[in-house]
């Protein structure tokens, strides 16, 4: 009788923890939705402001203004620019699609730019949650500068009751959590370190990610060792970064040691970034080198 009684208790103790840890869960669902839902939508206008500063730097502009993001309709949103510009379509496609995958309520949606004071779409893309529907055209086709804006609209589902659906739909999946936590006594830290892959160079557009350049249409590839240390350049523009870390942070802190020339790899760096002539790696007697843009 007593084992009975003993796990009796255990049981009640796991059904209590059990039903508090959902009240707090349908809790942080209407605080959520009472709370966040415009910040999310403010985050949102955030991540298009930076779509149209990318787009501004890719086009070589890196003074004139991106002017206020106007919402034109429930899910549609319209950039515009103070002065004009040129662009080349799929580095536009590029920047849209990577900077919109840091708004997880944004899986679809469609982009189109239009000139000044028309209805008129000069080039347009859709991408959609599952990629074989995306929607990709003109590419390859510079389009020359004139006084663009930039309409994107997002599927029409609305950000809040995605968002609830999403938490409704894992209470399930948090209870269980919660009971291992509860028998491990174990915290766990998310990481949030964002992976930062795409930098705006001057006139070149550097993909950390997949090894590549893009000056003015135009893809040149790089070694890893290569996109290694223009990786650390790209972090610290404009700064001197010493001899003595390149070797650590590039063979070092592999645990490899090579006989490699470190200026034999930025010999080769400034070469594949001559096309454009404001960008260049100098030396820095006595310190290390410094990427000038």
């Amino acid at each position: 009788m007593f084992n009975r009684l003993n796990l009796s208790y255990a049981n009640r103790k796991y059904a209590f923890a059990l039903v508090l840890l959902f009240f707090v869960a349908v809790m942080s669902v209407a605080l959520a939705s009472s709370g966040n839902d415009d910040f999310d939508l403010a985050r949102r206008e955030v991540l298009l402001r930076r779509i149209g500063h990318q787009i501004l730097l890719q086009s070589g502009d890196s003074t004139s203004r991106v002017l206020p993001v106007r919402k034109i309709a429930a899910d549609e949103y319209q950039i515009s620019f103070e002065h004009q510009f040129s662009f080349q379509p799929e580095l536009m496609m590029d920047i849209a699609s990577k900077t919109l995958a840091n708004d997880p309520m944004s899986k679809s949606y469609v982009v189109n730019v239009l000139k000044h004071g028309t209805n008129n779409v000069i080039y347009g893309f859709a991408i959609a949650e599952n990629k074989k529907d995306d929607i990709i055209s003109c590419n390859g086709r510079k389009q020359p500068s004139a006084n663009y804006v930039i309409n994107v609209k997002f599927k029409s589902e609305s950000v809040i009751a995605k968002k609830e659906t999403y938490l409704l739909g894992g209470l399930p999946l948090l209870a269980f959590v919660g009971l291992i936590f509860f028998s491990s006594a174990k915290n766990r830290k998310p990481n949030a370190k964002e992976d930062i892959s795409l930098f705006t160079l001057g006139k070149v557009l550097f993909d950390a990610k997949n090894r590549k350049l893009n000056i003015n249409g135009e893809q040149v590839d790089l070694t890893t060792t290569e996109t290694r240390l223009l990786l650390i350049f790209a972090s610290s523009p404009n700064m001197v970064i010493e001899r003595n870390r390149l070797q650590k942070e590039i063979w070092e802190d592999e645990g490899v040691i090579v006989g490699r020339s470190l200026d034999m790899f930025i010999s080769k760096l400034r070469k594949k970034l001559e096309p454009d002539p404001n960008i260049n790696i100098v030396v820095v007697r006595g310190k290390g080198y410094k990427l000038e843009v």
